[in-house]
């Protein structure tokens, strides 16, 4: 009998709860608080604005560390909840996305040079202010080559929740142009940054897909009947083979008196 438990919809709210985390500590930490101190072709403004708010550029890190770990979480619960409508997709999807976490935890190592070395005093000369200004550029370069293992992860997970039968067709189709978007910005900002002011609204389209999503999996969570009828599809997949190397041989070489035959191992 199929397990009726509401587990899958609790993991979809936790998921939920998880990416609403995300958007807030990104929020909060890139376009609150750096944002207004951070001013582009002026090194000397963009360095007495982080020594004369030193704690909120600190808490900002703290924010994208926030960020980071609760990726990491998510990454794990989307693969539990998308495993049924694809083991291997759903394990690379995972997999881009701890990437992505990891390029964001390293990459904020630039935010913390910055922010240490203006505690010093080193920004007092044009040299420092230069320096400084060197450090936020690799921290956005570094933010927007993190994008291309999301974007790649976007794709994946957009192509699992269109095929999955439990969540939304259009929210899939969103998520999935949202990971295209993430992928084509990044690359115009490697090959052609002259061009990024360009592709900079398109990033509205990948606002919209994860906020839908993020809505969905904390308000509605899934369809519990289809993902367990879609798990137990999964679970009798195990080839016959399989089956009959898990059972337990006895020493004349036929099956053991007490079966302890595992469903699904």
């Amino acid at each position: 009998m199929l397990d009726r438990s509401p587990r899958p919809i609790a993991l979809a709210r936790q998921a939920g709860a998880l990416y609403l985390i995300i958007i807030v500590a990104g929020i909060g930490g890139a376009a609150l608080v750096r944002g207004p101190l951070l001013v582009p072709d002026d090194p000397a403004l963009t360095a007495a604005n982080l020594v004369a708010h030193e704690l909120p550029f600190r808490l900002s890190i703290l924010a994208d560390v926030v960020m980071a770990l609760a990726d990491v979480a998510l990454g794990v619960l989307m693969y539990v909840l998308l495993r049924p409508a694809g083991s291997t997709l759903s394990l690379m999807a995972m997999a881009f996305r701890l990437a992505q976490a990891a390029a964001i935890g390293v990459n904020l190592l630039n935010l913390h040079v910055a922010v240490t070395l203006a505690g010093q005093g080193a920004f007092a000369d044009p040299q420092g202010q230069a320096l400084a200004s060197a450090f936020f550029e690799a921290h956005g370069a570094g933010y927007d080559l993190s994008l291309f293992f999301f974007g790649v992860n976007c794709l994946l997970v957009g192509a699992l929740i269109a095929r999955s039968g439990f969540l939304p067709r259009a929210l899939g189709i969103g998520v999935g142009v949202a990971g295209l978007v993430y992928l084509g910005g990044s690359t115009v900002h490697v090959v052609a940054p002259q061009f990024v002011d360009a592709v900079a609204p398109l990033y509205g389209i990948p606002v919209l897909a994860e906020l839908a999503l993020c809505g969905w999996l904390l308000v509605r969570g899934l369809d519990a009947r289809q993902w367990h009828a879609a798990a137990s599809m999964v679970r009798g997949a195990l080839p016959p083979a399989a089956s009959r190397s898990a059972r337990p041989r006895s020493a004349s070489g036929g099956s053991a008196g007490s079966s302890r035959v595992r469903s699904g191992s």
